[in-house]
């Protein structure tokens, strides 16, 4: 079975930066992990099968994109919050709007130009994703994302010929060449790395070998990858420090939420590489939530490169019973864990 063929046309690019789609999505069952609550891994997950299917509405399905043009299609950049929580078996409805200069004025009414891919012109596709779900009767916004795409260029198989004119501004021939160079690091020994990258913060740190199931097209670590790791990096570092998610379930029904994340590939990790990541408290916002920082990294030409950063925000919510949750205070446990007060913490982790 064969993809049905695309021809790319000035026609399908505009509507792709300009035209609003809706699509119904629903969580996946992985998602629900504590009672039938969806973590922000499976709600950025809809985000992203939202943004699929724009692309296949257009007419530009990201199989034919590759199968036909050589082009991977990436989310190169996700900014997530969430403003209601998701339940499995719910059924939203997902809204994705180009983030288009052109866009704008012709929801707003006003003549304007076909957008060149959204602000900055920085070669990437741009779009807002809006989930709205239903409850008791009432419409409710659950979730609104920023999101960037890239058309990467396949290197690994033989040239899949030209790029079609109307996509060349959007096809890279590296993930994150639009951006300025990440600046490399040097260091002495790989055994030291973790200790150089954590030392007087206050963090986490592991290193990781990429597995084939967390990449994409072959070759390279997909975003979704990152999702789980940012969804891991939280789990390492709350074991940790003494507050482990199944601590704090046994010990008083506290589970994490996440009212917002946020990630941007800065450039490409490939599959067997090893992947040194980084897990930093940068804020604490009273005792209600706090910030932390991801980096990841791997070595290139014998320097330290960043290849991705994000950040996540979290909170805790006390289970009251199998369909109901409120957000609870920090109490002086989980602040001085959170801080790392009075706490050695162990040294880094190599798995």
């Amino acid at each position: 079975m064969t993809a049905a063929s695309t021809v790319v046309t000035e026609a399908a690019v505009k509507a792709l930066l300009n035209e609003q789609t809706t699509v119904r999505v629903r969580p996946r069952y992985e998602g629900s992990n504590i009672c039938t609550w969806i973590g922000f891994k499976h709600v950025n997950y809809m985000v992203e099968e939202a943004v699929l299917d724009h692309f296949r509405q257009v007419d530009m399905p990201a199989r034919a994109l590759y199968e036909e043009h050589g082009l991977g299609l990436d989310i190169v950049a996700l900014d997530t919050r969430i403003l209601h929580a998701f339940h499995m078996d719910d059924l939203a409805e997902a809204v994705v709007a180009p983030d288009t200069k052109a866009a704008k004025a012709a929801k707003a009414g006003k003549a304007g130009k076909a957008g060149k891919g959204g602000k900055g012109d920085d070669n990437t596709v741009a779009l807002r994703v809006t989930i709205n779900v239903e409850r008791d009767g009432v419409v409710h916004k659950a979730v609104t994302a920023k999101v960037r795409v890239s058309l990467r260029i396949d290197t690994y198989l033989d040239s899949a010929g030209e790029v079609p004119a109307e996509l060349a501004r959007f096809a890279v021939a590296r993930l994150g060449e639009q951006r300025e160079a990440e600046p490399r690091l040097p260091f002495d020994t790989e055994d030291g790395i973790l200790d150089q990258l954590l030392e007087g913060k206050n963090a986490y740190g592991w290193t990781w070998h990429i597995p084939y199931p967390y990449c994409h097209f072959t070759e390279r670590l997909q975003m979704s990858g990152y999702l789980r790791l940012m969804e891991e990096g939280k789990d390492r570092f709350v074991a940790d420090r003494g507050i482990s998610i199944k601590t704090l379930l046994d010990d008083r029904r506290w589970i994490p939420v996440v009212p917002r994340s946020e990630i941007t590939i800065l450039d490409e990790a490939m599959m067997e590489e090893d992947l040194y990541i980084t897990y930093e408290v940068e804020e604490v916002f009273k005792d209600f939530t706090y910030t932390s920082r991801m980096n990841f990294y791997v070595i290139r030409d014998g320097e330290l490169l960043r290849t991705a950063t994000g950040t996540i925000v979290h909170g805790y919510a006390v289970i009251r019973n199998r369909r109901d949750w409120s957000l609870e205070n920090f109490d002086q446990r989980v602040l001085d864990a959170v801080n790392g007060d009075g706490i050695k913490g162990a040294a880094p982790r190599h798995w």
